[in-house]
């Protein structure tokens, strides 16, 4: 009997319909579209306008689109993981209020919070219940309203990140498909260079807090931007080596959406062409959970069964890494 691995057999997503243009950004903090785009690579985002939906309506919205398209039965859910930085409420688990809206009435289901490698990590964690033997059907979410922790009078973040959610499903492939490999790190060095200040349990909500402004986004731009193109490319340049794959033998590289500069400098260690390496983020900016299963929806007919995949992330904390898989079906 061969091996189970877990494969990826349907993709959603969900996008808010307002956008955010570098153009609009203009007339909110000194900056304009030419800086932004060659900096970043970003033309627009997409925003949840609405104040009484959250993280968990962009997480549904994106269940509900796979749902749909596969044809899925909600009620055959074993497991719901949501990958996510922005959380509905700060203990009541995001992931069960999603399963149940959705109907996934058997799946129990736990929040993976490990910024903008949130879905990477949920791969790995998805693919592991499934090769376990025990569950067969396993939704993986990756939703943020960046929107709620961003401050809009501070250019150095406003202009990157997006709303917007994406979901996958797995499910055991013998087939040899799936998740191959992976190489996922993590080092506490990047503790204070992408951060929220206060609203934790180190230092609670307070009118003082609430006043300064620590509820929102903070990064130290180059610190960031330094550390994630190392890393980003260190991963996706490992991970072929460890597979003793060449740059002819991958057809896509799925890299975390945060700056254009940092997905090229991954494609070029990895000596990739540029019609594999696969972007988005001129549309959507940076989503944190959801870059990597946006890119998955919007590419998806280009897949075939049996495409080398390599995907890469980084994020604060910091968090990166890669994973390498074989697509399992044809769309």
């Amino acid at each position: 009997m061969s091996k189970i691995k877990a494969a990826i057999t349907a993709v959603g997503a969900y996008v808010p319909d307002y956008v955010l243009t570098n153009e609009m950004l203009e007339s909110m903090v000194e900056t304009n579209d030419e800086w932004i785009t060659s900096r970043t690579g970003i033309k627009e985002r997409r925003i949840l306008k609405d104040p009484d939906k959250g993280t968990s309506y962009l997480g549904i919205r994106a269940a509900q689109d796979l749902i749909e398209k596969k044809g899925l039965d909600p009620a055959e859910i074993d497991l719901v993981l949501l990958a996510s930085a922005t959380p509905d409420l700060p203990v009541a688990s995001t992931s069960a209020y999603v399963a149940t809206q959705i109907g996934a009435i058997n799946a129990f289901s736990f929040d993976i919070q490990a910024a903008c490698s949130g879905f990477l990590y949920g791969m790995s964690t998805a693919s592991a219940f499934i090769e376990s033997g025990r569950y067969k059907k396993i939704l993986l979410i990756g939703a943020d309203k960046m929107s709620s922790v961003i401050d809009y009078t501070d250019r150095t973040t406003c202009i990157i990140f997006g709303d917007g959610g994406g979901a996958v499903l797995f499910e055991p492939n013998e087939e040899g498909l799936g998740l191959q490999d992976e190489y996922l790190r993590s080092d506490a060095i990047g503790r204070n260079f992408l951060k929220i200040e206060a609203g934790g349990s180190l230092k609670p909500p307070t009118e003082e807090t609430v006043a300064n402004r620590e509820h929102f986004v903070t990064q130290d731009g180059k610190t960031v931007f330094k550390f994630a193109v190392s890393n980003m490319a260190d991963v996706g340049e490992r991970i072929m080596k460890r597979n003793d794959l060449e740059s002819s033998d991958v057809d896509f590289l799925v890299a975390h959406q945060a700056n254009k500069r940092i997905i090229d400098a991954t494609a070029k260690r990895m000596n990739l062409e540029d019609d594999k390496v696969l972007m988005n983020i001129q549309r959507y900016g940076n989503t944190t959970s959801a870059t990597l299963p946006l890119l998955l929806s919007d590419y998806e007919k280009r897949f075939k069964k049996g495409d080398n995949i390599i995907f890469a992330a980084f994020g604060g904390g910091f968090t990166w890494g890669s994973i390498y898989l074989k697509w399992a079906y044809n769309s």
